[in-house]
């Protein structure tokens, strides 16, 4: 196979290019940037520091990639972006690196999809099969899991976590992490009950479906407190994974409060 890139592009000879790379009319690919087989930069792509991507990649107009994070706190340290294989960037999309006064990496996993304008700011954590819907802007150290979906011109705050399959309604502003299976909307954001649309178009079945609806009303009734219940939970689930990966993903919490539903809701 062979690299094919057009006479206006600028590749730094030093940048790692593997074979079936297409890089299209006035794209800038700078000296640490790397790029896996059957990678396409259609045109005017600009890749900057250490960014890897992966294979069977598609960049389209105006992506931009690895430029130094708006973080004050960077005083430009070495910082990196790590991309997997098979993700599409739409046009205008913008991904920042690490910094070097936090986590100094930025990942995406495998299989996402960010549409037109999406921003995905320093530090991010991006899981497998994540779509980041048009003009989504992701604030710093978010981190995302598999299959999460996030609707057009949604917010979220740094430091908040979307847990996996989640959805994230349109123009949704979030600044509480969102339980995994969970589906918030509004501004600010709140619960709203689980993704039960997304569960079922991923084939899971009835009964895990029926399962996390009932630990869901129970973890989110209004009797008791919310530690109480989060107990009562994980002992009457103890051996329903989905319902653990919840109450694990609750546990774990650091930086915010978790999304919940509105009073009386």
């Amino acid at each position: 196979m062979s690299i094919t890139i057009h006479p206006s592009a600028h590749v730094d000879p030093a940048a790692t290019i593997a074979d079936g790379v297409t890089i299209g009319p006035l794209c800038v690919v700078g000296p640490d940037v790397s790029l896996g087989a059957n990678t396409t930069l259609v045109s005017q792509v600009n890749l900057a520091g250490h960014t890897t991507i992966g294979a069977d990649c598609e960049l389209y107009p105006f992506v931009s990639m690895g430029h130094p994070p708006q973080d004050f706190k960077h005083k430009g340290g070495p910082v990196s972006i790590t991309i997997g294989d098979r993700n599409t960037f739409r046009e205008l999309v913008n991904i920042h690196p690490g910094t070097d006064a936090g986590r100094p990496e930025t990942t995406i996993g495998n299989d996402c999809y960010f549409m037109v304008g999406s921003h995905l700011a320093h530090e991010g954590r991006v899981g497998n099969k994540v779509v980041i819907s048009n003009g989504v802007q992701i604030g710093g150290c978010v981190s995302i899991g598999d299959h999460a979906i996030l609707g057009g011109l949604c917010a979220v705050h740094q430091f908040t976590r979307i847990g996996a399959h989640a959805f994230v309604g349109g123009m949704a502003t979030v600044t509480s992490d969102v339980i995994p299976y969970g589906s918030v909307v509004g501004n600010t954001a709140h619960l709203a009950g689980l993704n039960v649309v997304g569960l079922k178009r991923r084939g899971f079945d009835r009964k895990a479906v029926r399962d996390l609806r009932s630990a869901y009303r129970l973890l989110f009734a209004q009797e008791g407190t919310f530690a109480e219940r989060l107990e009562d939970t994980a002992r009457l689930y103890k051996d329903h994974g989905l319902v653990m990966e919840i109450v694990d993903f609750i546990r774990d919490q650091d930086k915010r409060h978790i999304c919940m539903p509105p009073l009386g809701g």
